[in-house]
């Protein structure tokens, strides 16, 4: 259940990015004066172009980590690090005494149950400190590649705001450029400027919140896969052991 819930919370932030971020940036100008009859209401498509450059690589930056949290909702599930199937066939194997088998199975199946299990089984002859020392070993380099490849999102969500506030600087460069060039500017002459620090600060740091949560969401996952994993480990090494 609670697998249950942090996978649709997950699927649930990456859907934010897509249907809030839009609404959140046409929002950035209600604070602005009543438009005249010749200036018009900016819609969210005219203040995401004056961002800029830094618009699209921020968009590019979104895309990279909505493609990251999908990849890791559809990869990162109990039944494709631990198969039902091949659970049971392990522990049936173990309970018929055919360690030798139910290995070979394991490290054939190239998942990490199977590869956590099959370390365990290897070394089950030399007894069960061998044997369980083997399976953590290989229990904590495969939790740290499933770690490694959710930093990304982390990475992701630690860029965005950085890209943001370049977004920030290279407004702010524009606004002072007008200023440079012209002897009385107007507030419509640097309005241009200002779009650009604001929309992308603001388009950096959403990205950033939603990300970053949805990295400590598959962290914690992640964490509590493998422990759920090793704890079976644990029991059907003992059993094997004690079978011998």
């Amino acid at each position: 259940m609670r697998s249950s819930l942090k996978k649709w919370f997950a699927i649930l932030a990456v859907l934010i990015c897509i249907g809030v971020v839009t609404p959140t940036i046409a929002r950035a100008q209600e604070g602005a004066p009543a438009p005249t009859e010749e200036h018009h209401k900016k819609s969210w498509f005219d203040l995401f172009k004056s961002t800029g450059f830094v618009g699209v690589l921020l968009l590019l930056t979104s895309v990279a980590g909505m493609a990251l949290a999908i990849d890791n909702i559809v990869h990162l599930k109990e039944e494709r690090l631990a198969p039902p199937e091949l659970v049971a066939q392990v522990s049936e194997l173990i309970d018929g005494n055919e360690v030798e088998e139910a290995a070979e199975v394991c490290l054939g199946s190239n998942t990490f149950f199977g590869k956590v299990i099959g370390a365990g089984l290897v070394s089950a002859h030399q007894g069960l400190e061998a044997a369980v020392g083997g399976m953590e070993a290989t229990a904590a380099e495969e939790t740290f590649k499933l770690n490694v490849k959710i930093s990304y999102l982390s990475l992701v969500g630690n860029v965005a705001p950085l890209v943001g506030l370049l977004g920030t600087v290279t407004g702010m460069i524009s606004s002072f450029q007008v200023i440079e060039t012209k002897k009385a500017p107007t507030p419509a002459d640097l309005a241009v400027g200002v779009y650009e620090s604001l929309v992308n600060t603001t388009m950096g740091l959403f990205i950033a919140i939603v990300f970053l949560v949805a990295f400590f969401l598959f962290k914690n996952k992640v964490t509590l896969l493998s422990l759920g994993v090793t704890t079976l480990g644990h029991e059907l090494i003992k059993h094997c052991v004690e079978e011998k």
